[in-house]
């Protein structure tokens, strides 16, 4: 590999794009009701114009593990930063539902793009560390994210349009975004075939990448589920609704900012499985239980029990894989989205079907799953 800026250089300059990716993203979900109201949305067809940021991803994760393999990290870091910065501004200008999907895809792609090609920097910042450190670039992430939520909260308070958010967020991301890329590593491009696919031969990739998968989909069902489970089943005041998915949000930060050091003593395999198990637990028992306090421990040990699955998966997906990392990134990340993207609608069929709190038992169930299946994790390095 060739390493030549400093570690802790290369580390702090990923570290922030990190931050930087979760918060644009955050930051453009406050505006989405003045969207829907612009372009005369139900709720129907907001959710299918929605689905085009994922969809968009999947595709480019596709593309972005040989992008990876041939040009490296660095340099796909660098160019998808920039697109996903120039795409930005087209959110607020879509003139109809079907734009707003196209708008939404090429976005989410250079979104995606990004997520895989700073995951490939982060193994590369972990490997000349020598330890776990892949936790805390994605501490980083969950910290974006608020911050993104509270600028763009703030700009809907005030009266700012997204057109005018994410036009001053483009000029900001083209300024910085030389400066944060030069410092990281130029990685490994060294490989026989540069192939545009993903190693779905390899079995441990395809065992790694249902394990994010699971991940995700309590991740993406949680986000969209927990305060309709707290208004309708728990019966809640309307106040109060918000608070199981921010205690989940806060512990799952914790349990990254911890994450490289559990890892670090105990092995990977421990740590994710551990708390795989006792969020599973403890999220099924105060789904029974159903109490509201009781399911605000839920909650948080549920956020705690999945935190280190994302940045786990992703280091032992580097370490163990026979194709370049940047491809086995790229397949464990589409796995991921995937999840994602299934989970909301998932716990909705079944909730149609036989009730909420039955449908959102699946979760315990996958986070045991996780647990048995994380005896395929193994160190980085």
């Amino acid at each position: 590999m060739v390493l030549t800026p400093r570690p802790k250089v290369a580390r702090v300059s990923t570290a922030l794009v990190f931050a930087v990716h979760a918060a644009v993203f955050a930051a453009w979900t406050p505006h989405i009701p003045e969207v829907k109201d612009r372009l005369g949305l139900n709720d129907g067809t907001l959710g299918l114009a929605l689905l085009g940021a994922p969809v968009g991803s999947v595709v480019a994760m596709l593309a972005a593990g040989g992008a990876i393999a041939r040009w490296g990290s660095r340099r796909v870091v660098l160019l998808t930063f920039v697109a996903y910065a120039l795409v930005s501004p087209a959110l607020g200008f879509v003139p109809a539902p079907v734009w707003l999907f196209v708008a939404l895809a090429f976005w989410g792609g250079f979104q995606g793009a990004l997520d895989v090609a700073m995951n490939s920097q982060g193994i590369a910042v972990e490997t000349a560390y020598g330890r776990p450190i892949l936790s805390s670039f994605h501490a980083w992430w969950s910290a974006g994210a608020f911050v993104g939520v509270g600028i763009g909260a703030l700009a809907v308070a005030l009266g700012v349009d997204l057109r005018t958010q994410m036009i001053v967020f483009t000029v900001v991301l083209l300024l910085v975004a030389w400066p944060l890329t030069r410092g990281m590593f130029g990685d490994d491009r060294a490989v026989d075939e540069h192939k545009l696919g993903l190693p779905w031969r390899d079995r441990r990739v395809l065992l790694l990448g249902a394990v994010m998968f699971g991940g995700l989909l309590c991740e993406g069902a949680i986000g969209d589920w927990a305060a309709v489970y707290l208004r309708d089943t728990i019966e809640v005041p309307v106040g109060q609704v918000g608070l199981g998915y921010a205690v989940f949000a806060v512990m799952m930060f914790l349990g990254r900012v911890g994450g490289d050091g559990w890892v670090a003593r105990f092995g990977p395999a421990r740590v994710v499985g551990g708390l795989a198990a006792a969020g599973g637990i403890a999220f099924g028992v105060a789904l029974v239980a159903g109490q509201f306090w009781l399911a605000l421990v839920g909650f948080g040990v549920f956020g705690l029990g999945i935190a280190c699955v994302v940045p786990v998966v992703f280091s032992s997906a580097a370490a163990q894989s026979d194709a370049h990392a940047g491809q086995a990134i790229a397949g464990v990340a589409t796995a991921g989205w995937a999840g994602f993207l299934l989970g909301p609608p998932l716990i909705g069929l079944v909730s149609h079907a036989t009730s909420l709190p039955l449908a959102l038992g699946v979760l315990p169930v996958c986070c045991l799953g996780i647990a048995v299946a994380a005896r395929s994790l193994r160190p980085a390095g």
